[in-house]
């Protein structure tokens, strides 16, 4: 599998663990700790503290830390990496629970309005979400938009109005309409001038948090957009960093990758030593020298034959997982049809 100049680089610690592996002896090779506790050595047969209990609070810590170093990586290699919005499958048990749950939502707020008097608070409510999600697309400075949202958008001054029967809801909307229309990407001019035809102010409101979930994703795309070269310049750094922290909550938490690169000098070593002993002499002793390169090597040749799902991803490479396992189905094909098996 190829590498980057960034993995390459990442690999160095990897490389150093090899080295360190490959002077033991050929039948015995020591673990060596991935824990920052500096009271166990490696190679020695017992530790002199006891084994750390993780509790559940830490392991829900390292698989965060987990989720998001897999995100970051994603980011960083990924180029065409974005969001997209999740709809569950129309005629899934989840497709059928959101859509019920929305139409109970909107019917109640439709039969609510056509009270006598109109019954307002469900309608404030939603005015105050939805000026928590216009303040979000602003950036620090915007200081005079931000004071005209609050302004309008007051959920208590509105309230005081829906006491009185004085409240403007379809104003209100038009007002957010207007404001959308100022902050939303080119390509959602279209679906905001839409709105503006709609009479039914139940219908305008349910398009209304339509609209918005998509510039939510446009801003979360221009921000995944806006880091990525941030990332890919610190991203070595900071999967060292982050590897670290989840290992600090989870000592095992690299049993996987140890045991991948472990394999990788046990084949190094039996190819060795078949060589040697095939063209040495019979009273010659020599030792198999192993380079950290080949070591690494054949751990990514091994990955692209890799038994997944039953045998799972080392952890280190869980970024690339995707990738490994496209590359490993690809190269099964190409096999497959020159009659290679």
């Amino acid at each position: 599998m190829p590498l980057s100049d960034e993995q390459n680089s990442d690999c160095d610690s990897l490389r150093s663990s090899e080295s360190a592996a490959t002077s033991s002896s050929d039948s015995e090779y020591s673990r060596q700790s991935f824990t920052s506790d500096s009271s166990s050595k490696p190679g020695s047969p017992t530790s002199t503290s006891p084994p750390k209990v993780v509790t559940f609070d830490e392991m829900m810590a390292a698989a965060r830390n987990l989720s998001n170093l897999t995100l970051a990586h994603e980011i960083a290699v990924n180029g065409n990496f974005h969001v997209e919005p999740i709809e569950p499958p129309h005629n899934s048990l989840t497709g059928r629970v959101k859509r019920i749950v929305h139409e109970a939502f909107w019917d109640r707020l439709a039969d609510d309005l056509n009270e006598d008097p109109p019954e307002y608070e469900h309608a404030i409510k939603l005015f105050e979400e939805i000026k928590e999600i216009l303040l979000s697309f602003l950036n620090p400075g915007a200081n005079r938009m931000r004071s005209q949202i609050c302004e309008v958008l007051d959920t208590d001054l509105i309230r005081q109005q829906a006491e009185h029967d004085a409240v403007d809801i379809q104003g209100l909307a038009n007002y957010v309409i207007s404001t959308m229309g100022k902050m939303c990407a080119p390509v959602r001019d279209k679906d905001v001038s839409q709105l503006k035809a709609t009479g039914n102010i139940v219908e305008l409101l349910r398009q209304i948090f339509h609209v918005l979930d998509l510039m939510t994703m446009d801003m979360v795309n221009f921000t995944i957009q806006s880091l990525r070269p941030h990332l890919r310049r610190n991203l070595v750094d900071y999967e060292r960093a982050k590897f670290q922290d989840i290992l600090e909550e989870t000592p095992s938490a690299l049993d996987l990758t140890t045991e991948w690169i472990r394999e990788s000098i046990q084949d190094e070593l039996s190819s060795a030593s078949c060589e040697m002993s095939s063209s040495s002499g019979a009273y010659e002793i020599s030792k198999p020298n192993l380079s950290p390169n080949m070591v690494l090597t054949n751990s990514y040749l091994k990955l692209l034959q890799w038994d997944y799902p039953k045998k799972p991803i080392p952890e280190k490479l869980l970024g690339d997982k995707i990738d490994i396992v496209e590359m490993g189905a690809q190269l099964s094909d190409i096999f497959k049809n020159t009659n290679y098996f």
